[in-house]
């Protein structure tokens, strides 16, 4: 498979479901574990897990939007005003048609969203991986996903399985020729979050990349270049609706939404904020460790991405990677959260899960096992403590 084709899958035995099976259950054990886990922890604390759950943070801003829809705000005392603007519209607009129909409250029915967003995100993880790389590859780059020290965050009543769900499959459907299916998803995850940016430019570099492969071939067949050129043009509606939305309410025009985020301290600044942030680091002995591994985490990072393009993943994979580290890494926003910022980067987990599923079975088992138990201890530890902002 080369960088620039879009393939179409070859014919699978057997239904979807099964095929994926095992990585779904594998999922599911993982993110049990790491629940009780935290059942445990924060009873020792006296805290409620459902609560830190559905009911801190950003989960708060999303089951205010549903209950009352936009307009609040919070005005801090340094100037700074928090809207609920800055929150995309998908994931409450889901919470609250969960509680119409449901005796579920909208934090509660927050938490259902979520539950099933992350299997649909670990079935389209699998999807795509076991698309590029196999059966054994897609299961371990699901339990990888899982076990990621900030995987706390995929039971949460969070937007990130959500977003991650809908762009898995966006891209699955580019890999696999669907055109409008992977336009339409993309739309959709450009009303889950800002970083749905990373979608449609996977959808657009593909299509463009289709189209030159296509005059440059002319004899080769593939999908009609009209259900191309409208999946280009659904893909951004999502993002580009809610963006020119918030203009129009706020009064301040295409920009708006800018503003909206310059309340939160949030903006693409390249990068310099996160770097001073790591410099201030080493002023100190105790924070220089701290400082020291930011830059082993981003070094791990840009070699993950290096070895995708290495191993040739296809092109959408690549340029939506890109897109969402190059956003969680060179945004200004609070720096605890460039963690789980990165949780949709999936396709930089491939190459690992490339190399689990050359080992053992029963080797790759005893790997995923300890991390998973590291990786439930951690989750409890930090939502138990400073957690996701």
């Amino acid at each position: 498979m080369t960088d620039l084709e879009t393939p179409v899958a070859p014919p699978r035995a057997g239904p979807a479901w099964r095929r994926a099976a095992p990585a779904l259950l594998g999922y599911a054990a993982v993110r049990a574990l790491g629940l009780v886990t935290l059942a445990v922890w924060s009873a020792a604390r006296d805290k409620s897990p459902h609560q830190l759950l559905s009911a801190r943070w950003d989960s708060l801003w999303y089951t205010r939007v549903a209950e009352l829809g936009y307009g609040y705000e919070v005005r801090l005392p340094n100037g700074d005003v928090h809207s609920n603007l800055a929150f995309f519209p998908l994931l409450p607009w889901l919470e609250r048609a969960f509680a119409a129909v449901t005796p579920l409250s909208h934090a509660d029915a927050g938490l259902l969203v979520s539950a099933l967003a992350s299997l649909a995100a670990a079935w389209g993880i699998f999807a795509v991986a076991d698309h590029v790389y196999g059966r054994r590859a897609g299961i371990c780059a699901v339990l990888l996903w899982a076990v990621l020290p900030v995987g706390i965050v995929q039971s949460m009543a969070y937007s990130e399985s959500l977003f991650t769900a809908l762009a898995a499959w966006s891209l699955y459907a580019v890999l696999t020729g669907r055109w409008l299916t992977a336009g339409l998803l993309a739309s959709l995850a450009g009303l889950t979050r800002p970083v749905g940016a990373a979608v449609v430019a996977a959808v657009w570099v593909a299509a463009i990349a289709s189209f030159v492969r296509e005059r440059s071939v002319p004899a080769r067949t593939g999908a009609p270049s009209w259900r191309r050129a409208l999946a280009m043009l659904i893909a951004p509606l999502g993002a580009a609706g809610y963006v020119l939305w918030v203009g129009r309410h706020t009064g301040k025009g295409p920009l708006g939404y800018l503003d909206v985020q310059a309340g939160w301290r949030n903006g693409f600044d390249g990068g310099y904020a996160f770097a001073r942030f790591v410099a201030d680091k080493f002023t100190s002995f105790p924070s220089a460790l701290a400082g020291l591994a930011l830059i082993i985490g981003v070094g791990l990072l840009v070699w993950l991405y290096v070895i995708c393009v290495r191993q040739r993943q296809p092109l959408p994979l690549l340029v939506y990677a890109g897109v969402v580290t190059l956003l969680a890494l060179c945004a200004s926003s609070y720096f605890g959260s460039k963690p789980r910022l990165l949780l949709p980067a999936f396709p930089l987990l491939l190459p690992p899960a490339l190399a689990l599923a050359r080992l053992r079975t029963s080797r790759s088992a005893w790997v995923l096992g300890g991390v998973a138990v590291v990786s439930a201890v951690y989750g409890a530890f930090w939502l138990n403590g400073s957690g996701p902002p």
